[in-house]
């Protein structure tokens, strides 16, 4: 077993998804239900799905996890792309995050990779 608290990609994710939190506090209230929603669940599950990974007994299992956490990171894309698009997001915070989330997919698929 891994301690997720001590991994650089779980405190990363962590930081991102306090980000989209606080970005997403900014949108029209009538997105409540809709994106606002769909960002933070999918941002809070990329440091949820790399801590509960952490706690299976195979690195296979952890791996499986991590690849959960990289679909996470890619639906998240999506939705701030779409956001960017509906004038929710302005350019540069849009790029911020998606350079951030870039990273995180970057560094989990190459711990992934050591794990296999």
């Amino acid at each position: 077993m891994h301690q997720f608290k001590e991994l650089l990609i779980w405190k990363k994710s962590r930081l991102f998804c306090s980000k989209i939190y606080s970005i997403t506090a900014t949108f029209p209230n009538e997105e409540k239900f809709g994106i606002i929603n769909q960002l933070r669940r999918a941002s809070v599950s990329i440091p949820s799905n790399i801590a509960e990974g952490s706690s299976r007994n195979s690195n296979k299992d952890f791996a499986r996890f991590l690849e959960i956490a990289i679909g996470s990171a890619y639906e998240v894309e999506t939705q701030l792309l779409t956001s960017s698009d509906l004038g929710f997001i302005n350019e540069e915070n849009t790029y911020e995050l998606i350079n951030m989330l870039e990273e995180i997919t970057k560094m989990t698929s190459r711990f992934r990779a050591t794990l296999l």
